[in-house]
């Protein structure tokens, strides 16, 4: 998480996706999209110096807006039903330098895939648009 850090504090990250597959079919299930984007990061000499002009109380609130629609997504998602794993793919600039402990992974996508737009917020550092992408059940196709 350290290095994700260092890289958002860069503008080096363009999305993160936690992806959801199933142990014994190897499906992926869920595909968790945020995408970034770097507004106030870009330009700025030293990353730690970065402040936002948006207090903490509304960055704040904007998180916990999408937390309260990514919980409440539990009424449109399909039920899980054998043991899952999941992995976080880090979509960075190609510049960006990766610890030799990470590996290159294919992007998990879901073929026929359902989509559905969640919120987005903005800290005035970083735009995040938020979607997840699930596999319906074969009984609903």
């Amino acid at each position: 998480m350290k290095q994700m850090e260092v890289w958002l504090m860069k503008g080096n990250v363009q999305k993160l996706v936690l992806v959801i597959k199933g142990l014994e079919t190897g499906n992926t299930l869920e595909r968790w999209m945020f995408n970034c984007e770097s507004t106030g990061v870009r330009n700025a000499q030293d990353s730690s110096q970065i402040r936002s002009d948006k207090s903490q109380k509304e960055i704040t609130q904007e998180i916990q807006a999408i937390i309260r629609q990514i919980t409440a997504s539990v009424t449109f998602l399909p039920l899980l039903n054998e043991p899952c794993s999941f992995d976080l793919l880090v979509y960075a600039d190609t510049d960006a330098e990766v610890p030799m402990t990470w590996e290159d992974s294919d992007p998990c996508n879901i073929e026929n895939s359902e989509e559905v737009k969640l919120r987005s917020f903005n800290t005035k550092i970083h735009k995040v648009d938020a979607m997840v992408a699930y596999r319906l059940d074969a009984d609903e196709i």
